[in-house]
Parts: C-alpha cells; structure tokens; sequence
C-alpha cells in the first residue's frame, strides 16, 4: 500500500502553506520540483475539496489559509507517509535479513557492499546488527542494493 505521488504533494503544500501562508505558486513549485500549472492544479484540488482557502490580499497577490479540515488532512497524510515508510524500512530489513542469511550459510561472515543511498544505509545497519562485517576483501560476497532489490553476487561481475 503506497501513498499515491498527489498526497505526497498535497502534503508538502499544506505544509508549506501552513509555514508560509504568502507561498507563490512559483514558490511552491519549485519546492516540489514541479511546474506551477501542477501545484495550481493542487491548489485547486484543495480549494474545492474544502482543505484550502484562498484570499487576495493585492491585486496579483494571494494567501492560502488552511481550514481545519485541511489541518485533519495534512495529519492523515503525515500518519500515511510515516507508516508507508515504516513498511519500507521493514521490507528493506527482511530482505537483507535473508540475503545475510544466505552468506551465513555459505560459511562467509562478511560481504562487500555495492550501492548507495537511504536502502543501502539500511543494510549497512543490518549487517551490523547481524554481525556481518563490512570489507573491501576481494574474496567476500558483494551484498548489492539497486532499486528496491538487494542481492548477493557471489563473484565480481567486473573480473
């Protein structure tokens, strides 16, 4: 169950409205990585559905206010974004768990990492807590982690 990528950007704009009720479109776009026509899109979406309302305060200058009812939706979508990552983390373990697992069995009692990031972190983690060692050895496994999926090589591809 993941989070569709429109309440992950609800949830940045009613944060960032809520830090900066004089946030520009533009302003939110570029926050978000994406081109204003979608955060006015957004925008209308909330707007319409109650979460948002909009005041002028110039003639080419608007404030977004967030009603209590985007309040109860920016915590809904905050609860739902931790938890998905929560799952994730939890998926991320339990495969590094097995891939380690299959090392173990193999007689080897440490592994060379291949990848980076948040993922790879994890299973960095994990080896330690499973008390697999962390080498540059030539001879030891390589644990990979590339999207989403963790592997162990028992030889370098590269040789």
């Amino acid at each position: 169950m993941s989070i569709p990528p429109e309440n992950n950007r609800d949830l940045v704009i009613l944060e960032q409205i809520e830090n900066d009720p004089d946030a520009t479109q533009a302003s939110l776009a570029s926050r978000l990585g994406v081109a204003v026509g979608t955060v006015n899109w957004h925008l209308k979406r909330l707007v319409d559905k109650g979460y948002v309302k909009v005041r002028r305060v110039e003639r080419r200058k608007l404030r977004y206010i967030i009603t209590p009812e985007g309040l109860a939706l920016r915590a809904r979508l905050t609860m739902d974004f931790v938890q998905t990552q929560f799952r994730l983390y939890r998926e991320v373990r339990q495969q590094a768990v097995r891939a380690l697992e299959q090392v173990r069995e193999q007689g080897h009692t440490s592994i060379r990492m291949q990848g980076e990031g948040d993922l790879a972190d994890v299973c960095r983690l994990t080896c330690l807590e499973q008390n697999i060692a962390i080498v540059e050895d030539g001879n030891a496994p390589i644990l990979t982690v590339k999207d989403f999926k963790i592997r162990v090589l028992w030889e370098d591809p590269s040789e």
